[in-house]
């Protein structure tokens, strides 16, 4: 690649970062769609979208101190607009509880502490200090994120299943590390280079665990037992129906319903059901 300088190289890893990211940003659209068309959270956390909201922001204001980082910016400033849409959606279809949780959340961890090191770094300190500050700042929260899956790839070693482990998602986080990584590395700028080594190995480990354990058996029994579990509550809601319907040999069906004998408690909640009919 010597044909090429070190600019266009620094264009080049910068423009497919970008491109990787904005994939991984629409990683949860799917989600937030089960959400919107259900009207519910469904428990999901807000957690990982309040992180990566900071993570954004913290990045996008080291961006902006920088001199020639315009596609770190753009892709912060994109990252930002998801993560907040994605908050907007969970805080208007969450349950009361995690509502109030997750705006003390953001309250507390998202504007307090960003704010407070926004205004610190803003008016008490100056030059180029200022960006160094804010660096290692970017790159000790970066360090935390890339280590953040550890819970995951402990609990894959524990139950010997990937069912929590997407390869695609393990895929794309080694390949945006790798991207960023040279960025960096391009630029001699080490607070963003240094936290994706961290992400690369991470994510390479994560790949090896998912090879390791993809033909466990615990998947496969993990998948039957979801699969019997939902033909056995169509099957009851089935019966449930046939004990609802009104004709004159009703209250011989719901005998036959709700006396029949039954080896798990999804049947125990029909057996409720037809007592009230």
């Amino acid at each position: 690649m010597g044909f090429l300088s070190n600019d266009q190289l620094t264009f080049i890893f910068g423009l497919l970062g970008n491109i990787v990211a904005v994939g991984m940003f629409l990683a949860p659209v799917p989600t937030f769609y089960t959400i919107f068309k259900r009207k519910s959270s469904e428990g999901f956390q807000s957690i990982p979208y309040s992180v990566a909201l900071m993570s954004a922001s913290l990045l996008l204001y080291y961006g902006l101190l920088k001199t020639n980082a315009s596609l770190l910016i753009s892709i912060n400033s994109i990252g930002c607009a998801f993560e907040v849409t994605y908050l907007i959606i969970y805080l208007i279809y969450a349950p009361k509880q995690e509502k109030m949780h997750t705006m003390k959340l953001l309250l507390i961890f998202n504007m307090g502490s960003f704010g407070s090191m926004l205004l610190v770094t803003m008016f008490l300190i100056k030059g180029s200090n200022r960006l160094s500050v804010v660096g290692w700042i970017c790159a000790v929260f970066s360090v935390a994120v890339c280590a953040a899956p550890l819970s995951v790839m402990r609990r894959v070693v524990r139950t010997k299943s990937v069912e929590y482990l997407p390869f695609a998602l393990s895929a794309s986080l080694t390949l945006n590390a790798v991207m960023w990584f040279f960025y960096g590395l391009l630029q001699h700028d080490y607070y963003i280079a240094l936290p994706n080594v961290l992400g690369f190995l991470f994510g390479i480990a994560q790949m090896i665990l998912y090879m390791v354990y993809k033909n466990s058996k615990n998947n496969g029994e993990e998948k039957e037992d979801h699969l019997a579990g939902n033909k056995e509550v169509e099957q009851m809601t089935n019966e449930n129906e046939s004990c609802s319907v009104d004709d004159p040999d009703k209250e011989m069906k719901i005998s036959t319903c709700c006396f029949k004998p039954k080896k798990s408690n999804a049947n125990k909640k029909m057996e409720e059901i037809c007592t009230n009919v």
